[in-house]
């Protein structure tokens, strides 16, 4: 069992959530737009780009701007303030930076090549991580030097700005059986096409397409791991650990949105004791995010990637996602029917919290591996 720690000091180079709100301003005026007509946020990212923050978490070694992994956190939750689907998709390209970075600092992986692209070139990386998670999808079949990938990748957020998927796909390895290759494949590669299906009831303007891939040759010199289907991998553990608390860092910035909106509307009005009630509700809700957040955030700067770790970070996934449902649900209550107008604003991050439920592990595969662990039992994965 871990115990919760007090996060290592850092110095950052530059105040990178300060550069945030700044910036939060202007996409904040670009949100309807984006909301109301499916439209990916790509005056956001084009500004996230010239200002630096692609490459905010590389290591100033690299090229990069030095940002720690727990400001890195903060920026996300602050972008969320003004504009929830640019902080989600850019949780996805930070989370695909800042999991290198941790493994070129301890494990002395090869990643500085990548990395340094980051920094250099200002690309944008995709994931296809969540909708694959570790029983991947899609096919590789063997072919003269390497295999040819089809597969539809879908909730690829950020896809119109993307530059270099970061995937995966099943080969059925005659000797190892159905094995994961996991590879990168540059977005405008030949054999791949964004299909522009994203229109969805909250976070309208992440870009979370499809990426369907027609026979991709992927060389095998560009095959960076292979793992047995389903089965937990410690890649997934260093996923687990890195990439939940950033992606949940957004969300608990949603639920700060949805309280200050609606203590600002509230406060308008006659003192009522029933809306007391209910206000004060929030906030017990949003406290529960932030410090079950906190914890999460905690361990992944503090802790070695393992079934311990994973386990603290997702029982905090689960313990944020209730929290930050039951914030969004309160504000909507507690600010009455007004709420249900779209130009107030409340109903949009109403809709935006709801995408706290989908990412894994969702809190029944949660509940199950924390179960397995409790009482020693052999560990099984399902997706």
């Amino acid at each position: 069992m871990l115990e919760l720690q007090a996060p290592t000091a850092y110095s950052p180079a530059k105040p990178w959530i300060e550069f945030a709100k700044n910036l939060g301003s202007q996409f904040a005026e670009r949100r309807t737009d984006a909301n109301e007509n499916d439209r990916f946020v790509a005056e956001n990212f084009a500004d996230l780009k010239q200002h630096g923050f692609v490459s905010a978490g590389v290591p100033t070694e690299l090229g990069g701007g030095g940002a720690s992994y727990i400001e890195m956190c903060g920026v996300l939750r602050e972008l969320a303030h003004h504009c929830s689907s640019t902080a989600l998709a850019f949780a996805m390209h930070t989370h695909q930076v800042m999991i290198p970075v941790w493994r070129w600092r301890h494990q002395n992986a090869p990643m500085e090549g990548l990395l340094r692209r980051v920094a250099m070139e200002q690309i944008i990386l995709l994931s296809s991580g969540g909708s694959d998670w570790l029983q991947g999808s899609g096919t590789a079949t063997r072919v003269e030097g390497g295999f040819y990938i089809n597969a539809c990748k879908v909730f690829a957020s950020g896809a119109p700005a993307g530059d270099l998927l970061m995937t995966s796909a099943v080969y059925d390895d005659p000797e190892a059986g159905s094995t994961v290759l996991h590879f990168a494949i540059p977005v405008h590669a030949d054999g791949v096409k964004i299909d522009p299906v994203w229109h969805a009831m909250g976070m309208q303007g992440t870009g979370s397409h499809n990426i369907l891939l027609s026979d991709v040759f992927v060389p095998d010199t560009a095959i960076a791991l292979r793992r047995p289907q389903g089965k937990w991998h410690p890649l997934f553990h260093i996923i687990s650990m890195l990439a939940m608390p950033l992606v949940y860092s957004v969300y608990v910035g949603v639920a700060e949105a949805a309280r200050d909106l609606t203590v600002q509307l509230i406060q308008k009005r006659p003192e009522d004791n029933h809306i007391c009630y209910l206000v004060g509700g929030i906030e017990n809700e949003l406290m529960a995010a932030k410090l079950a957040l906190q914890h999460m955030i905690t361990v992944a700067d503090t802790s070695q990637p393992g079934f311990d770790t994973t386990n603290q970070i997702m029982m905090g996934r689960t313990l944020v996602a209730r929290a930050v449902l039951n914030v969004v649900d309160l504000a909507m209550e507690a600010t009455g029917g007004t709420a249900f107008y779209r130009s107030l604003g409340l109903e949009q991050l109403f809709r935006d919290a709801q995408a706290v439920r989908y990412h894994p592990l969702r809190e029944g595969e949660q509940r199950r591996l924390a179960g397995q662990l409790a009482l020693n039992w052999t560990i099984e994965a399902k997706d």
